[in-house]
């Protein structure tokens, strides 16, 4: 089951506080501004800063 729109509006990203998208096809959260993705495992965001990545991996 995808994320909910409605969870999806309050997430943000842990270190900049903006907004994040939503990848469903590759079940990662997007932040733009930090350049960086959170992965989403078992419908479940994992929204640690510390294990984001670039979002060139």
């Amino acid at each position: 089951m995808p994320i909910s729109d409605k969870l999806l509006s309050m997430l943000v990203c842990p270190t900049c506080r903006k907004s994040l998208a939503y990848d469903i096809d590759k079940t990662f959260l997007i932040c733009d501004n930090c350049r960086v993705k959170y992965d989403v495992i078992d419908d479940i965001p994992v929204l640690l800063a510390d294990d984001a990545r670039k979002l060139d991996d």
